[in-house]
């Protein structure tokens, strides 16, 4: 099959196309999926380079999201049939080895792919939805009439987690350049601060809010802090393994939890019901051909993209 390896670690150019891998083989509780469709995430970028080195040394490939068909399945599985369109996060953060021709993956990862999407959009959905699903829904356990601050909220975890923050009832504010505060808008943000020219924490000073979602890293959760209300919770997706940040948390009168992402077919399930329902939209700025993945990686780490990168396959 068609796989992208690499074998050192380093800059995109390091991701080479080969056409004699290895097809994976199901076995007990597992389907084998013709992938049609893939997406690009920062941790992807790390792992790449080395900063985090997540997978030991190369070679390997890289990439988890995944919307496909199943081609193979083990007479125990009973989830899917041959034929079924599914979608999911396999295996995360152990290889999956997504940017190919085919995936394996246990049954109980995958859900249903969301009907009246491309595969492109299914696939830019299952890690950027499940840690903002985990962050609010989960953790923060978002309450109607509650405010939340989204930084990074045209980026592809900010953008479903504005929506999924609007869907639990909250007020969403968001922070943006301005060139995606149209889009936004559009997603149900109800205020959008310009980082480029505003500062979120003068803006926001005397307008509190009960919860920040935490996705930029660079001592922005600490700042973050002084526009919580007492005892309001800050969650953060870049930087889990602090252990300075729940000091000041504790400090500042407020909270702190990190959140992960992991394999979840019960999430996936929600954000399903969530996209057929209308009320969640997956935004994907560019699809990419599986050869060309490492442009795909060269544009998400120029920055500025809106919504997700997807590779079809």
């Amino acid at each position: 099959m068609r796989a992208i390896t690499q074998k050192t670690f380093g800059g995109p150019e390091v991701l080479e196309l080969t056409g004699d891998a290895p097809r994976p083989v199901p076995g007990p509780t597992q389907v084998l999926v013709r992938v049609r469709a893939t997406s690009v995430n920062p941790v992807e970028l790390f792992v790449r380079s080395g900063a985090f080195p997540l997978l030991g040394e190369p070679p390997f490939v890289l990439g988890w999201d995944v919307s496909g068909v199943v081609e193979e399945a083990d007479p125990g599985v009973h989830r899917f049939a041959v034929g079924d369109e599914v979608y999911g996060l396999p295996y995360f953060p152990a290889a999956a080895g997504a940017n190919a021709e085919y995936v394996v993956a246990p049954a109980r990862q995958l859900a249903r792919k969301p009907a009246g999407i491309s595969h492109e959009e299914a696939a830019a959905l299952p890690l950027v939805g499940l840690t903002a699903w985990h962050a609010l829904a989960e953790i923060a356990q978002v309450q109607p009439g509650q405010r939340v601050l989204v930084h990074g909220a045209g980026g592809g975890l900010g953008h479903v987690a504005v929506q999924i923050a609007k869907h639990l009832g909250a007020e969403v504010v968001g922070t943006a350049s301005a060139g995606k505060h149209a889009f936004l808008r559009g997603l149900g943000a109800d205020r959008l601060i310009d980082y480029r020219t505003e500062d979120y924490a003068q803006v926001l000073r005397d307008e509190p809010v009960d919860v920040v979602l935490e996705t930029l890293g660079g001592g922005n959760a600490e700042r973050s802090f002084g526009v919580l209300r007492p005892g309001g919770l800050l969650v953060t997706a870049v930087e889990r393994l602090s252990t300075t940040l729940p000091q000041l948390a504790a400090a500042a009168g407020v909270r702190f939890a990190a959140v992960g992402v992991e394999p979840d077919a019960a999430g996936l399930a929600e954000l399903t019901a969530l996209v057929e329902a209308g009320r969640l939209k997956v935004h994907v700025q560019q699809a990419f051909p599986l050869e060309k993945l490492s442009d795909a990686h060269a544009l998400l780490a120029a920055g500025g993209v809106q919504g997700k990168l997807a590779i079809s396959v």
